[in-house]
Formats: structure tokens, sequence, C-alpha cells
């Protein structure tokens, strides 16, 4: 079960029934299925507000979407589902407060990157347990890679305690397949504990699909243009299928994981697509475009019309500049926001010329903790900072060894003083706590160890690493 995309008037609810999950069919017969779902003020489900039933099939993976709409703004509700005698544990899900409301205070957690070999989920535990409104997951949440016991040079081996079924080990190509990988992610019981605590807001990232792809194409070899292609319709079928996402994000001509969540005067959350529109990166063809024009119009154009005190764009990949040649020279990485410098100042110019009120940028993918500087020219110290990025570890993805975090902290750092804090040995999340006045972001880390940063219990604790204030009217985070 989960929750996600609330508005003012109602939320989607999601659920799978598979009594199977690891078989291919979910373990249920290849017949239109009807599955009853309740609405309550309470989770004893003795003030019902809103029901319904809905027909799921086999072409769905016998997946229920359902788009509730009637509700009371700004308030928590409880909901469930049944299926003849079987009835599904109970979720919690919040509206978002009505058009033109000034609510006083809002939380969310920032999620991403959880290869579910390489560790335990246990940051989800921590985050259920946190006082939140939104959780808002940033891409990566399945990993398309074998699932293997065997430890490489690059990658440090299988994590927990025993592997799944033979069956969902292979890397996905096909639809069933990428069915079964989001099957054996969405079976962690501490993932399901974060969905059923509080609605998601969620977009993709590569992983999803293929490592670093793009509209240019995968980055596998031997992969032709036709069979990307097929994969790619595969992997946005299963992902959509798995996740709280509306119809207007379903597979076919209208999709479109681009979208905008507002809270009432206090929040526009722009939910952004990385991977769907970007041209092959070239940092000096101004024509280059990580989000595509249609976008990138739709970005600029609601940002600046917004009227929230806090206006948050998802970046998925890192947006800062990170020159990772040490002395004269410069080099980048390309898959992020690095290969498309001149996208990254349009938007940044628009944020700084059109008066954007306190913009701020959540990002993931790099599997590290970063807090940085947003400015137009980032090679000038001086240069205006005009926006405030918050970088969030990786729920479970393989990180920095201790070493190569000293490394970027020693050398890599005080060539770059937009970079205002880097850690990259801790897996975990960010919590963000936002009122009128403030914005604060706390930099959690759960109980990492092993060589490159593993999460080996599912009972590991969390502390903070730091924390930032963003102040209303000042781009820029203040370490308290």
């Amino acid at each position: 079960m989960a929750s996600g995309d609330p508005a003012p008037d109602g939320v989607v609810l999601w659920t799978r029934l598979a009594p199977d999950p690891f078989d291919p069919d979910g373990g249920m017969p290849d017949r239109p299925v009807r599955v009853h779902w309740q609405v309550a003020h309470d989770d004893r489900f003795t003030r019902v507000v809103r029901a319904g039933t809905v027909t799921t099939t086999a072409a769905r993976a016998h997946t229920v979407h359902v788009e509730v709409a009637g509700l009371e703004p700004a308030r928590w509700y409880h909901y469930r589902f049944r299926m003849g005698r079987h009835i599904s544990p109970t979720g919690r899900t919040r509206t978002a407060p009505a058009i033109g409301a000034s609510p006083a205070a809002f939380a969310l957690a920032v999620a991403s990157c959880q290869d579910w070999q390489n560790g335990y989920f246990a940051a989800y535990r921590h985050i259920s347990e946190e006082d939140l409104d939104l959780v808002v997951h940033l891409g990566d949440y399945i990993y398309e890679g074998e699932i293997s016991a065997a430890g490489t040079e690059d990658t440090p081996g299988y994590a927990r305690a025993q592997l799944p079924p033979e069956l969902v080990r292979p890397a996905p190509r096909d639809l069933t397949q990428y069915r079964l990988r989001h099957a054996l992610y969405r079976s962690d019981p501490q993932l399901q504990a974060a969905h059923a605590a509080v609605p998601w807001a969620l977009t993709w990232d590569d992983h999803e699909v293929a490592p670093n792809w793009g509209t240019y194409g995968s980055a596998e070899p031997g992969e032709s243009p036709e069979q990307f292609a097929r994969r790619l319709a595969a992997a946005r079928q299963a992902y959509y299928e798995h996740l709280p996402l509306r119809v207007s994000s379903a597979p076919g001509r209208r999709w479109r994981l681009y979208r905008r969540l507002v809270f009432g005067d206090l929040l526009q959350l722009n939910m952004t697509d990385t991977r769907s529109y970007r041209t092959v990166p070239d940092r000096a063809d101004p024509r280059a475009t990580m989000l595509g024009d249609a976008q990138e119009a739709w970005l600029i154009d609601g940002l600046t019309a917004s009227g929230a005190r806090w206006n948050v764009v998802t970046a998925q990949v890192l947006m800062a500049q990170l020159d990772y040649r040490v002395g004269p020279g410069q080099a980048f990485s390309t898959d992020k926001w690095d290969g498309y410098p001149h996208a990254r100042r349009r938007l940044l110019a628009a944020v700084g010329n059109r008066g954007v009120r306190n913009p701020i940028v959540l990002s993931g993918d790099a599997h590290v903790t970063m807090v940085n500087d947003l400015k137009l020219d980032f090679d000038d110290p001086n240069s205006a900072t005009v926006a405030t990025e918050f970088l969030g570890t990786a729920i479970a993805s393989r990180g920095n060894t201790l070493e190569e975090q000293e490394a970027v902290r020693n050398l890599v750092l005080p060539e770059s003083a937009h970079i205002r804090f880097f850690e990259g040995y801790h897996r975990g999340y960010l919590t963000c706590r936002l009122d009128r006045a403030t914005w604060r972001t706390e930099l959690r880390a759960v109980d990492t160890s092993g060589w490159r940063g593993q999460v080996a219990s599912p009972n590991s604790g969390v502390k903070t690493l730091a924390s930032f204030v963003v102040e209303n009217g000042q781009p820029g985070a203040i370490l308290q």
C-alpha cells in the first residue's frame, strides 16, 4: 500500500494484489479482480468518508491506482483495501492545504538511491517514525543490475542476510523482469512502513531503466536503439504500476512525469524529469538541454508565477559545479548538470532575474551528502548566490570510501567555495522543516560500515550529521 501526490481535496491510493510477489504473475489468476477501498477519519474505520470499488487485471500486474477526491484539505486520513475476505493493513495519508491557505509549517523527507543488495533500508524505518507531511523520492527507486553475492573491485558485494529467489536476480530487460525487480523492493518491510506512514511524491532517475540513460539512449554496450526503446517502455510501465502516481504519469502518448504540487502559499514543489528529455551532454553547446525545451519553459514559468514562500525544484542529479581535477584545468561528470552548463545558467539566471522567492534545489544520485550555494558563475567566489541546493545521500547504495571522502574534502573542496558541506561515507536521508521564516534541513545518517559504506543491519540507528538553515529572503545555507 501507498499514497501519493496529495492535493487539497484528495490523494492517490495504491496497492498490488500479489500473494506470491516473486512469481511472474504475482500468484494471481489471469482474470479481472474487483478491489474495494475505503478512506476514513479514524484507523478503526468507524467514520468512513469515501469508498469505492475498482477492477484490476493482469495487464496492469493487478495493481490499483485510486485518485480519491472530495476530501477535506490539510487533514490526516486512514485507508485500506479489501479483496474478498482479504483486508490490507491500514495506511495513513494527508491532503494538501487549501488553495490560498497560509499553513504555518510543513515537513518533508528526501530519499533516493536504494540498491537493495547493498544494504538494508533502515533509513525508511526512521523516516516512518519522523513527524512528516510528505516524502520526496528523487529516483533510483530500484537498481537494474544483476543481484549477486560476489563482490568486485567496484561493488562491495551482497550485504543482506540472503539472496532473493533466483528468478529475481538477473538484470531486467523486459516487463516481467522489471515487475519482479519492483516486487522485490516493495517486499521490504521498512520501505512498506514508510509508504504506509505518509504520502509520497516521486520522480525517477537512471537506475529505474539503465545506468546513465537519457534521450540519447542506453549507456550499455551492444544494445540497439530498438532494443533500448522496448526496454524503456517496459521499465516505464513497471515504474508506474508499482508507485502511487496519477494517471497523467501512466505510459502512453500523454505520459508526463514532471508535475507541480502546491501546499498553500507556503510551498511549491516542482517535480522534474531530468532523464526523459535530455540531449547528449555537451558543455560547449548552448542548445544542450537537461529538461527539454517544453519542461524548461514549464519550470521557469511556474517559478515566476509562484506565490509560495518556498519554491522547490527537484534536480535529481547534482546541480552545483563539481570540478574533480585538482589544480589547473577542470574535469566534470557530464551525466550531471555539469554536462549542461548553459541550461543550468538559463535556469539560475531566471531564478535570480525574475525574483523567485526562496528557491531550494533538492537532488540525489551521487550517494553523498552535500550543501551548495548555487551561483551564476561557479568559478567566481564573489558571484551572487541565487539558490541553495541540498543533496541527500543514498538510502542503501554504496558511497565513498573513507579515504575518498578525505581526498575530496582536502583536495577538491578548497577549490570550490560554493560547496558548504560534503560527506560521502554514510547512508541516510534529509529532513526539511519549513515555516514562514526559515527552512531547516537536517542531514540524517544511519549506522554505516564496511568498505564503501553499507547498512549492515535493519536495526541500524540514526544520527544528525549537521543542520543547515536558509532564512526567508536570504539565499544560501547557514550551518547551525
